[in-house]
């Protein structure tokens, strides 16, 4: 499947009017390209899957991808039914197997058009999306590592001997386990982004969205010494504004920090149970609430959510908490087998 980017070449795979919808997103409402790509990844696969009912086409994935949409008449467009977008949505779960975060960006992509056609651009009076729910998640608690844990995580990079970057790899999960960060938000970080002493981190999150973030004496003193030890190590890259370079001298990569990631964890004992980039993001999140009673409306900034009750999944129970609760119940020591 082709790539997509805001190009000349790559919007001509799309009628107009989604032509003109992308061009909102990203100029008037500041959405990122990222952003913008995804939404028009999702639409195309959305009505090629509706050009394949209406012709009877197969609707495998690689069948899907010889579709042409870029003809598509803006009437048909137009016409979208709520129908089909459910049968969408139940294409998306049943034959591509998409869990259920596919299955809401797809619907989030759909949204977002429909709305744009008929609140903004006034093309049609009723939005068929209007009254769709999203899918419903399965509620799951979160996957994070332990307090141990995340020490035992820590120590292993302090006692790998072999690297030549292990200063900048302990400074990487200082700050994944300590300020709870996206992966896109760690690799984004200039040296700019510190003010002078250190105390505080701008982060560019989701939708180009700033936030700042306060660093405690463990994040400064693995940043003040990863960047030393950049400058004895590689002193032609001291002016480079990225704060984690890479084998290259530039900005270190996804793959590159997920691939140190899943190295410490192997080393730590902890690989092959599900533990990701991702989940140290959840393990920062559920230490400060759990071990440091930081208020959810607090955690809600630290972490960049536009909503609380995504932050409440952090506000979960631990097992010890339960069975305390259990056991302070006042009739937990009522025996009346006793005479």
């Amino acid at each position: 499947m082709a790539v997509l980017d805001l190009s000349q070449a790559s919007m001509r795979q799309f009628p107009p009017i989604i032509r003109e919808f992308a061009t909102y997103k990203s100029a008037i409402e500041g959405c990122s390209t990222k952003t913008v790509c995804e939404y028009l990844s999702d639409l195309r696969t959305f009505f090629r899957f509706l050009e394949a009912q209406r012709t009877g086409a197969p609707t495998d994935e690689k069948s899907l991808t010889e579709i042409n949409i870029s003809d598509i008449p803006e009437k048909r467009i137009l016409a979208v039914r709520p129908e089909d977008i459910y049968s969408f949505i139940l294409f998306a779960g049943n034959e591509r197997q998409n869990g259920w975060a596919s299955r809401a960006r797809k619907l989030s992509a759909v949204k977002a058009l429909y709305r744009y056609l008929s609140v903004k651009k006034h093309s049609i009076e009723k939005n068929p999306t209007a009254d769709i729910d999203a899918p419903k998640r399965r509620a799951t608690l979160p996957k994070f590592l332990t307090l141990e844990e995340s020490t035992e995580l820590l120590q292993a990079v302090k006692n790998d001997t072999d690297s030549k970057h292990t200063v900048r790899d302990f400074a990487i999960l200082v700050l994944f386990l300590n300020c709870g960060m996206r992966l896109s938000e760690l690799v984004g970080i200039n040296l700019t982004d510190f003010d002078r002493e250190l105390r505080t981190l701008r982060i560019r999150g989701k939708g180009a969205k700033e936030r700042m973030v306060y660093l405690n004496d463990a994040c400064r003193r693995a940043v003040v010494d990863y960047i030393n030890d950049r400058q004895l190590t590689d002193p032609a890259n001291v002016t480079t504004t990225a704060l984690f370079l890479g084998r290259s001298g530039q900005r270190i990569s996804n793959k590159t920090v997920q691939w140190i990631v899943y190295k410490y964890l192997d080393r730590a004992g902890l690989g092959g149970r599900g533990f990701s980039v991702h989940k140290l993001r959840h393990t920062a999140a559920t230490l400060m609430y759990r071990n440091g009673n930081v208020d959810v409306r607090v955690l809600k900034d630290i972490l960049g959510h536009e909503q609380l009750n995504t932050t409440q999944i952090y506000t979960h129970v631990s097992d010890e908490g339960m069975a305390a609760a259990a056991d302070a119940n006042p009739l937990a020591r009522l025996n009346l087998d006793k005479k």
